[in-house]
């Protein structure tokens, strides 16, 4: 019962259908090495212990009862974007520290239906904004890898409880490679989907044209668990697409990496700043895919220079119209003894927020006033379709375009990266979200830190099953999805 958490999901949803062990004995496991581990690693903000037992207890009668799904009775972490039902769900924020959601997320809802334990609601950066998960209010989330280094972000959280062993699987969201790049950095897979795939509503907004929430988890086969929860229409979000929801897990073996077409964009192995050991890693990834069959094609990608000042315009501006709404009224942070109505309003938006929040609602709110809505906005907008229309031009010719999820492996903590620094290590993952593509990242290898490196595979419109079959396949002849950082294979 030690080694509880070494099982994959299917173990796990297996062990638990045989009565080899119980939900409670489970979610105990989990909650005993979050006790002992997460002191260091600093993931988890909020730890929904007696709710958890609670669950698990439920799930083991719902079991017993011959009424479980395949996840019924299985923990997982969420990213504390998604709101939670008489639980603190504070997107990282002073503003949000004192909020208790009163109802759930809908994937959070889709969860508890199928049976999921929630353990808790994981570190993030502040509303999402940001690469490295040091969240000025809440600290710092380690890399389990290395503890000096970040685990990336903004769902740096959701990836440290997987990579820790503190969860078996968790929530993140991506809305401009923030499932992408902490998968990278800890070692993980993560799937950000097509955007319309997973309900939106309950999570709280950075940039909604570009949110999209997803699965992060050890491999494949994990996330398409995950996936199989998260994804499907909900009338309660305006952008959540009426499709058909493919069942994930049965189509892992559905794509035969044999004939696979892979798109390698030769502006993206040329930017400047990729470091030597990711750029050889990925290319090492390729070459085993090649192997399996798959055919390598160069392809261009000629807006690549366009998708950091893009969506350093779209975001924000976007953001700027989202956060409006914390004003120190109605919910959130209030700053004390205001002298009047706009003091109120000053203090508590500049008390509550951290600084790179404020940064980027002062880009937006720039960005959308009149004189500069035309040529800044408008023409982000316009350049945002060419950035589509390239991608899928491309997709004419192959099925899966390949790069690095990210040019470098995880930062250190305190770097103090410049936010020009910061915005360009977003350079591989940007694009997919303005453009509303799926993309994953999965584990390839590591660098001469010995911190991991990830290989990102974006699909056409609605190809997650296509990425998750392919990284399946790929981790069937690899072994790097298994691969544990020492924190890791502490008992509790």
């Amino acid at each position: 019962m030690s080694d509880l958490h070494r099982l994959s999901i299917r173990e796990l949803s297996e062990g638990l259908a045989q009565a080899k062990f119980s939900s409670r004995e489970l979610t105990e496991h989990y909650l005993k090495r979050i006790a002992k581990i997460d002191t260091q690693v600093q993931s988890y903000i909020t730890v929904t212990a007696e709710q958890a037992l609670a669950q698990a207890d439920a799930a083991d009668a719902a079991i017993k009862a011959g009424h479980a799904t395949t996840l019924t009775g299985l923990p997982i972490a969420h990213k504390d974007i998604f709101c939670t039902q008489g639980i603190k769900t504070t997107a990282g924020s002073k503003m949000l520290d004192n909020f208790i959601s009163p109802y759930d997320a809908t994937v959070v809802a889709k969860g508890k239906a199928a049976g999921l334990v929630t353990l808790g609601k994981v570190n993030m950066d502040e509303f999402a904004m940001g690469s490295t998960s040091e969240n000025p209010h809440f600290g710092s989330t380690k890399n389990p890898w290395n503890l000096e280094h970040v685990p990336g972000g903004s769902s740096g959280g959701s990836a440290a409880v997987v990579a820790a062993d503190l969860a078996p699987f968790a929530t993140g969201t991506d809305t401009g490679g923030s499932i992408r790049q902490p998968a990278s950095f800890c070692g993980l897979t993560g799937l950000k989907p097509t955007y319309g795939r997973v309900s939106r509503f309950g999570m709280i907004a950075y940039a909604s044209s570009m949110d999209q929430g997803g699965p992060m988890a050890r491999s494949a086969e994990d996330c398409a668990y995950l996936m199989n929860v998260m994804a499907g229409h909900d009338a309660k979000d305006s952008t959540s697409v009426q499709k058909e929801v493919d069942d994930y897990v049965s189509n892992l073996n559905d794509t035969s990496v044999k004939g696979l077409r892979i798109g390698i964009p030769k502006q993206y192995f040329n930017v400047q700043g990729l470091d030597a050991d990711v750029k050889a890693r990925v290319e090492e990834s390729l070459k085993k895919l090649e192997e399996m069959g798959a055919i390598l094609v160069e392809i261009n990608l000629n807006m690549t220079e366009a998708y950091v000042p893009t969506y350093y315009l779209i975001a924000p501006a976007e953001a700027s119209s989202n956060l409006q709404r914390f004003d120190g009224v109605r919910y959130g942070y209030r700053c004390e003894n205001p002298v009047d109505l706009m003091d109120l309003y000053k203090r508590s938006r500049s008390e509550g927020f951290g600084t790179e929040v404020q940064r980027r609602i002062l880009i937006g709110t720039y960005a959308l006033s009149a004189g500069y809505y035309d040529a800044y906005y408008v023409k982000a907008q316009k350049v945002r379709r060419l950035i589509q229309q390239d991608f899928l031009k491309a997709f004419e010719n192959v099925d899966v375009i390949a790069a690095p999820s990210a040019p470098t492996t995880a930062y250190k903590i305190g770097a103090n990266l410049s936010p020009t620094e910061m915005y360009l290590g977003d350079i591989y993952t940007l694009a997919v979200n303005l453009a509303g593509l799926p993309a994953i990242n999965a584990p390839v290898g590591f660098d001469k830190n010995n911190l991991p490196v990830g290989l990102q595979l974006i699909g056409n419109y609605w190809s997650e099953s296509q990425l998750l079959s392919v990284v399946h396949q790929y981790q069937q002849a690899t072994d790097w999805h298994t691969k544990r950082a020492a924190i890791a294979e502490e008992n509790a």
